[in-house]
């Protein structure tokens, strides 16, 4: 499938998906938002093991496109927040594991997509922002994703103040996981995402999947699940593997499939 907003590639296992609109600070326009979505579904339905969410340009993504917005009624508003929805819960959805690959300015809508990627790793020149506090219009939407990551006071103070964040502060706040050198933001990316995506694909998926449900249940609601999935899983194809394995002191051999 072609995109006119992204370049996709794929190495071996890993798909690096790339926002390739520099001269619009990768801002994120309803076209933009459904190629991104279409994208990791196509990704999703695909045997990659990985993908990396990276950005050309100075600036990550800058979030939404203000003058497409501006142009836009309360109904068409909606529809592109949907879109948007779409996009960024899509990054939780797909079984493969998901790295943002954050170079500069992640800002709005930008850093509410770095923040629904499952990992991210930044450079020493990135940078956060949520900064409808400091004008007419509240980053709502982006903190839905961005709040659930850091916590309420500091969700609190990026959404009031407006403010932005360097990456180190990111990494205090448990925005990132990593921050590295800028001349060595690629190669430790791949490095993440191969240390993630060890192991059998199938299990990596259902398990992304259920630690996310988990996380939003009370802990006896959450513990039902995970037993009921663990059960099931332990019960045959790479999950019975495993154990199999070591009691018969060899390598596993995965599978990928249920």
């Amino acid at each position: 499938m072609g995109y006119e907003h992204l370049l996709i590639e794929r190495i071996d296992d890993q798909v690096t998906i790339t926002m390739n609109r520099p001269q619009a600070r990768n801002a994120l326009s309803g076209e933009h938002l459904t190629e991104l979505r279409d994208a990791f579904r196509e990704v999703g339905r695909s045997d990659a093991a990985g993908v990396v969410l990276a950005a050309n340009g100075p600036v990550w993504s800058s979030g939404h496109d203000l003058r497409e917005m501006a142009s836009l009624d309360e109904d068409a508003l909606r529809a592109l927040f949907a879109v948007c929805t779409e996009a960024m819960t899509t990054l939780a959805d797909i079984p493969q594991v998901v790295v943002a690959r954050v170079h500069g300015l992640a800002t709005a809508a930008g850093c509410q997509l770095a923040a629904s990627c499952d990992l991210i790793v930044a450079s020493e020149h990135a940078a956060f922002a949520t900064p409808g506090g400091k004008g007419g219009l509240f980053c709502h939407t982006p903190m839905v994703s961005v709040a659930r990551q850091i916590g309420r006071k500091r969700a609190a103070e990026m959404a009031l103040t407006g403010g932005t964040i360097d990456a180190r502060t990111a990494l205090d706040w448990g925005l990132v996981n990593r921050v590295v050198p800028h001349e060595e933001l690629e190669e430790r990316t791949t490095e993440l995402l191969d240390y993630a995506t060890r192991g059998s694909r199938w299990a990596k998926g259902i398990g992304k999947q259920t630690l996310y449900q988990q996380m939003d249940l009370p802990i006896a609601d959450a513990y039902e699940l995970a037993v009921r999935v663990m059960s099931h899983e332990a019960s045959k194809g790479d999950g019975r593997e495993w154990p199999s394995a070591f009691a018969d002191k060899r390598d596993p051999v995965w599978s990928h499939t249920h």
